[in-house]
């Protein structure tokens, strides 16, 4: 039973034994560094139900806890705080259980509980993914492991846009353009040699616009007449009448960026159960809208497009199809929804990892959702992120300028070798391990830089920033993983049971920090934020390190003592292994 649990039962008795009175709740918080005590009860709440004064109320409900419950030793009171120091036997006790749970905090799903569907990427096939696509897919793979890890089955899976008009720019500019260049051909990743195609359709478009404007056109004039623009919706319209040699052009060309795309997955680290294609779910939809039609749900307007009206619900007046019969994205991701319910019976809910540009979309589609009568509406969450800047401003794909993905993570190795050559820590390396080592430094400083920070927060990507070796960085935390299992590598002698022992404060400090883990992965799953993960284990370290610094750990005499911090020290090793992996960082073995 968990402390907060014991103590409420005893103080809810101590309540109704010295004041004759109940209550249900019993509010608790870490105690305050410059205080005595390991919890702390907070008293001002029962004033609400006890007349008096917070110190003598304070004082009595102590006075009984120490009498009566053998967890608790002694305690102070300060202003309207019961700060309760708790027994080291407690601490001990809890260690001894925990110690050798691999899997300590993890929460195991029961038979009937609903799964969650975790949806991220959702990458256009028209480019490579670029720095905001890695944020969201660290986010939605992350938020994925947490809520797995609290005890829920989940579903990974993405939307991919792979239709449309932008699609269409880069087939045409392939075939003006390309010279029947191929990933093979080129040495070119195919999300690279399609991206290129995207660029290059821009350049001519804007040339185009250009002379046109020259000829007397208005810009908005030029815009819709230049005849790349035209010959691109064209082939649309081609590539939505079936024709054979357009659609056979588009699936060769997305396969290449899909192969890419699976590249980039790899090297990231993430993965996915099951993929949607935009140009299947784009045709779910129309049916539910009929639907919705016929029950009054959505309305016809008089030149053929179909609305919803949620003007009474605080929103406007929403496009579900077009005039001329066609989706929209709406349409499509009511559609996409449906469908992966009847894909996954099981699913109770979806979390769509989404950038905040899409806040009111999903506000909108969450309500026709509920409106339409699916119960599963009401457990829809859009995780919204803030965008990802670097120091020199925003990204613009369309001009060649976006940061690529692969590129950074390629730069962020290429950055902690240099650091980790700079600071001499690679003795004794092949350099096949080395490679390996700044991989693992290099991703998992970009991981955590990224993670570390609330979801709805902008982020100012600084990469030399994220592979600093000292403070709140994933390499800070990947160095003090390594230390502990230098240390556990030189312990060799037999890692008995400690039953007794008088705990040593940093000691105590630490069993402390362990014990919050499995709160932190329950918070953090509800709320979407594998930020909570990140900044709990950069605590859980500096615990250590100052710890590590207060104490002598091998070369402690005492051989219960010695035990004690090697096994302590471990289940801390084991505890970072096991947040970093909510966060997909690995951590290296020595460093």
């Amino acid at each position: 039973m968990k402390l907060s649990q014991i103590l409420t039962k005893h103080i809810q008795i101590a309540i109704q034994e010295l004041f004759d009175l109940a209550t249900d709740k019993i509010e608790f918080q870490m105690t305050r560094k410059d205080f005595e005590g390991d919890i702390t009860m907070v008293i001002f709440p029962l004033l609400k139900i006890i007349k008096g004064n917070p110190m003598d109320i304070g004082t009595k409900i102590g006075n009984y806890l120490v009498e009566n419950v053998a967890e608790v030793t002694r305690f102070n009171v300060v202003s309207g705080f019961l700060n309760i120091v708790v027994s080291d036997a407690y601490y001990l006790n809890f260690f001894n259980e925990i110690k050798d749970n691999q899997d300590f905090g993890f929460g195991t799903p029961t038979t009937n509980d609903k799964a969650v569907m975790v949806e991220y990427s959702s990458p256009n096939t028209n480019k490579p993914l670029h720095l905001g696509h890695v944020r969201n897919n660290l986010l939605g793979y992350s938020v994925a492991e947490i809520i797995k890890a609290s005890g829920k089955k989940v579903y990974k899976t993405q939307i991919i846009n792979d239709r449309g008009i932008h699609i269409c720019k880069s087939m045409l500019a392939w075939q003006k353009f390309g010279n029947g260049q191929t990933p093979e051909s080129t040495g070119l990743k195919g999300d690279k040699l399609v991206g290129n195609f995207y660029v290059e359709f821009d350049k001519t478009y804007k040339a185009e616009i250009s002379a046109l404007m020259t000829q007397g056109k208005t810009e908005e004039e030029a815009k819709k007449q230049a005849p790349i623009i035209l010959e691109a919706q064209q082939m649309l319209l081609d590539w939505e009448a079936g024709k054979p040699e357009v659609i056979q052009l588009w699936k060769t060309m997305n396969q290449w960026v899909y192969d890419g795309f699976a590249q980039t997955y790899k090297n990231l680290g993430v993965d996915f159960d099951s993929y949607y294609y935009e140009s299947n779910t784009y045709l779910l939809g129309k049916e539910v809208v009929q639907l919705g039609l016929e029950k009054g749900i959505f309305e016809k307007d008089p030149d053929g497009s179909v609305w919803i009206d949620l003007t009474d619900d605080g929103l406007d007046r929403k496009i579900v199809l077009r005039s001329d019969g066609t989706a929209v994205y709406m349409t499509q991701d009511i559609g996409t929804a449906i469908q992966r319910v009847k894909d996954f019976p099981d699913v109770g809910g979806m979390v769509y990892t989404v950038g905040n540009e899409q806040d009111y979309h999903f506000k909108v589609l969450f309500l026709i959702l509920k409106k339409l009568g699916f119960d599963w509406a009401e457990s829809l969450y859009h995780l919204s992120y803030g965008m990802v800047e670097l120091p020199s401003g925003k990204m613009k794909s369309r001009e060649g300028t976006v940061v690529d993905a692969d590129d950074l993570m390629e730069e962020m190795t290429a950055t902690a070798g240099k650091i980790a050559t700079e600071l001499g820590k690679l003795e004794g390396y092949s350099e096949e391990e080395k490679a390996k080592l700044f991989k693992t430094i290099g991703l998992g400083a970009l991981k955590y830089y990224i993670l570390k920070v609330d979801p709805k927060k902008q982020i100012l990507f600084n990469p030399e920033e994220s592979v600093d070796f000292a403070g709140n960085t994933g390499p800070f935390i990947q160095y003090t993983y390594a230390r502990i299992q230098s240390i556990l590598r030189k312990a060799n002698f037999d890692l008995n049971t400690v039953t007794e022992i008088e705990l040593h404060e940093k000691e105590k400090e630490l069993l402390k920090q362990i014990e919050l883990f499995p709160e932190v992965i329950q918070n953090a799953a509800n709320n979407h934020s594998p930020a909570l993960i990140a900044n709990y284990t950069y605590d859980l370290v500096k615990e250590y390190n100052s710890f590590y610094q207060a104490v002598s750990i091998l070369g402690e005499e005492n051989i219960t003592k010695k035990t004690f911090r090697v096994q302590l020290s471990q289940k801390v090793g084991e505890t970072i292994k096991s947040a970093f992996k909510l966060l997909g960082i690995e951590v290296p073995e020595r460093m």
